[in-house]
């Protein structure tokens, strides 16, 4: 296969950018990825494999400081950004005015509503072209957007709790199955990575170790990706989010009520004609729930569910590997629609 893309990544030391410098260079379709740490950031390895030294023996990864200038005299098609989110919203208008492709993994461009953008406090320079560019950001989940992902300039790769919420939801709640009235209740646990490198009080061992804890209940930044892509008000749905005590995945266990009594294999055949053609979701069958266990480093998201006795009340369980589907994989996922080709491409 022709290489002609060359790709780079902002912050590839950061978990997210690893598992993306991780993927790209093993991508059959993309040049070997320039490999960035963050304008400003301290000087440190030269290599990445000197941060992760279970990559090392693959003919080195070097790491370059971020500057303007490169990006042109690297030849960078499609930049990566595992930057923090008032990073992205920054440079995201100089890099479409430069004519660069870009995949966005912060919430910088996420949300369309300004109500929800409240929870990021951006102060935008130019708040007319922001609102442009917002209206031009595709929202990075292949199975809902795929058709608008193609030739995007703009991706705004999903919020992993968001992914593993809206996936199990979207077919029931567009179909129009959910009491929606009834309410949606989402409870969602994620790996400490999920928290990202630096760390905090909240992430010290001594705090995550044999320990589970609920936070920012009723103002995660994650609530409003659901809401809007979903179609739900924020009486419609309560999203909790926990820290558990693992390295990384998600599980969210969702709480519905149906408008009307269902059987099981109408449940599944909702889910499964929904997804027919999406590779990195799977499907189980009515009582076999998923694990974390079973999609960790991959890029799938696992859906099952159990429906009660009296056929109205519904439990969607959805697992998925908060640094691959949750952020990497479905930026790279993305990222292959984008340019047309297979969405499995690079991800097997």
């Amino acid at each position: 296969m022709p290489q002609s893309i060359q790709p780079a990544v902002v912050g590839a030391t950061g978990y997210a950018g690893f598992e993306l410098a991780r993927l790209l260079y093993r991508h059959p379709r993309m040049k070997k990825p320039v490999l960035f740490t963050r304008e400003g950031e301290a000087a440190g390895p030269a290599q990445l494999d000197e941060l992760y030294p279970h990559i090392s023996g693959n003919g080195g990864f070097p790491l370059e400081s971020f500057e303007w200038e490169k990006l042109k005299a690297k030849g960078v098609n499609v930049l990566f950004l595992a930057t923090p989110h008032e990073v992205s919203r920054e440079w995201v208008p100089e890099l479409m005015r430069q004519g660069i492709n870009v995949v966005d993994l912060s919430g910088a461009w996420r949300l369309a509503s300004p109500a929800s953008r409240e929870i990021y406090q951006f102060k935008d320079d130019d708040a007319a072209l922001a609102e442009k560019l917002t209206a031009q950001a595709v929202y990075g989940i292949p199975e809902l957007h795929r058709a608008r992902l193609k030739d995007a300039a703009l991706v705004a790769n999903a919020g992993c709790y968001a992914t593993s919420v809206i996936l199990a939801l979207a077919p029931l709640v567009r179909s129009g199955l959910i009491d929606l009235a009834h309410g949606v209740i989402a409870d969602s646990k994620s790996g400490v990575s999920g928290a990202g490198k630096q760390p905090t009080q909240k992430t010290h061992f001594v705090e995550v170790a044999e320990n589970l804890s609920a936070y920012s209940v009723f103002n995660h930044r994650h609530t409003g990706e659901i809401q809007e892509q979903l179609g739900l008000t924020a009486e419609q749905v309560i999203f909790t989010p926990h820290l558990l005590p693992i390295p990384r995945g998600i599980l969210s266990t969702i709480y519905v009520r149906l408008n009307t009594p269902a059987q099981p294999q109408d449940i599944e055949n909702c889910l499964r004609n929904f997804y027919f053609g999406s590779p990195w979701v799977r499907i189980f069958a009515h009582g076999k729930l998923p694990q974390i266990q079973y999609s960790l480093h991959t890029n799938y998201c696992d859906i099952g569910f159990t429906l009660a006795p009296d056929r109205r009340r519904l439990v969607l369980v959805s697992c998925l590997d908060n640094l691959m589907k949750g952020a990497a994989g479905q930026a790279v996922q993305n990222m292959n629609l984008v340019y047309g080709w297979n969405e499995e491409e690079g991800l097997k």
